[in-house]
């Protein structure tokens, strides 16, 4: 990347400032994501007018969902050629439209339900992450097995789209819960290690708060499944 310091720390202490430093930025703009994401949620809840617009036309939601997945791969491969306001950006337009695609949920689970799922989500995200944080274990091979993980949920949602069967959507939420809990611990593990071997700057900041971004939105929804109580 282009913000790598090419510098590497030479001390323990230099390598711990280093971690700080690059944690705190990620978790600042991850923060930033998901306040937005609330924000334009709650713009889009309050609107009829726009909301109409979302759910009216299916070709508008779907083509949103695509906008996002293309601003996601284009953040993730080609952030060496973006520059870091061009990054920053980006990000905000993906949780603004997250935002906006999210809203929906809020017409099919209760506010009470959504809200104790969201505190959920955090106290086990904020717990995988400082595990993910203060581990001195190598935690590497945890990102394959996530991986797989992770592909076979996607699949698995996909097939389930033409299948509809509540009992197959348990079983995915289920899994995708256990998936996005390690990947929040294995990212947050991967960001710190990074930033030991020297990784440093906006750009990675950036690239970690869409991973983690990711992680707890993912999470969130899984849950949801769990704990949601639907209208």
């Amino acid at each position: 990347m282009n913000d790598i310091n090419s510098t590497y720390p030479r001390t323990e202490s230099q390598v711990v400032v280093r971690q700080n430093a690059l944690i705190r930025q990620v978790y600042a703009l991850m923060g930033a994501g998901l306040a937005i994401t609330a924000f334009m949620a709650l713009i889009t809840l309050s609107s009829p007018a726009l909301l109409n617009v979302v759910l009216g036309n299916k070709l508008v939601f779907y083509g949103l969902m695509f906008g996002e997945l293309a601003l996601v791969f284009t953040l993730s491969g080609a952030i060496n050629k973006l520059s870091a306001a061009t990054a920053t950006l980006i990000f905000v337009a993906y949780s603004a439209l997250n935002g906006i695609t999210l809203s929906t949920i809020a017409l099919v689970y209760t506010a009470s339900s959504i809200t104790s799922t969201f505190v959920i989500t955090g106290g086990m995200f904020g717990a995988m992450s400082i595990y993910g944080y203060m581990t001195k274990k190598d935690l590497t091979s945890w990102g394959s097995f996530l991986f797989m993980g992770l592909i076979g949920v996607v699949i698995a949602s996909v097939v389930n789209i033409f299948v509809g069967s509540s009992a197959v959507s348990w079983v995915i939420s289920g899994i995708g819960v256990i998936v996005f809990t390690g990947l929040t611990a294995y990212d947050t593990w991967k960001i710190k290690e990074m930033a030991a071997q020297g990784i440093e700057g906006r750009k990675p900041a950036i690239l970690g708060a869409l991973t983690l971004y990711l992680d707890f939105i993912n999470l969130f929804l899984m849950l949801l499944r769990f704990t949601g109580d639907r209208r």
